[in-house]
């Protein structure tokens, strides 16, 4: 089974959290729908902006507690080599997940016109 380690940051960038996970997006709709018990609207944690998979429960452990070591900036300079815009990319796993789950039944055909 998968394993994920991520960081989840508010939209300011202010917060930064570093978790592990076997379901990334139900960890990550377990954040969005998180009650405002700790934070308010703008240091909730909503936005994915690294993730890294792993195959094995001990692998994805090791590298959890190496990035939960790193300073801020350390995080930082992580996000940034992979995701310079600090895009949430939780867009693109819903994309994967939904590709993943749907059986696509309608081919488009298109007639193959010459140019010439």
């Amino acid at each position: 089974m998968k394993k994920f380690v991520y960081i989840v940051t508010d939209r300011n960038r202010t917060s930064m959290h570093v978790g592990m996970s076997s379901d990334l997006i139900k960890t990550l709709d377990f954040y969005k729908q998180m009650p405002n018990l700790f934070f308010d609207n703008g240091k909730q944690l909503t936005r994915l902006v690294y993730f890294e998979e792993f195959k094995t429960e001990a692998q994805a452990l090791a590298r959890f507690k190496v990035i939960s070591r790193f300073t801020r900036v350390q995080k930082e300079r992580l996000v940034r080599s992979c995701n310079p815009d600090w895009i949430d990319l939780t867009i693109g796993l819903d994309f994967e997940n939904i590709l993943l789950h749907r059986n696509i039944t309608n081919q488009v055909k298109l007639a193959f016109t010459s140019l010439s």
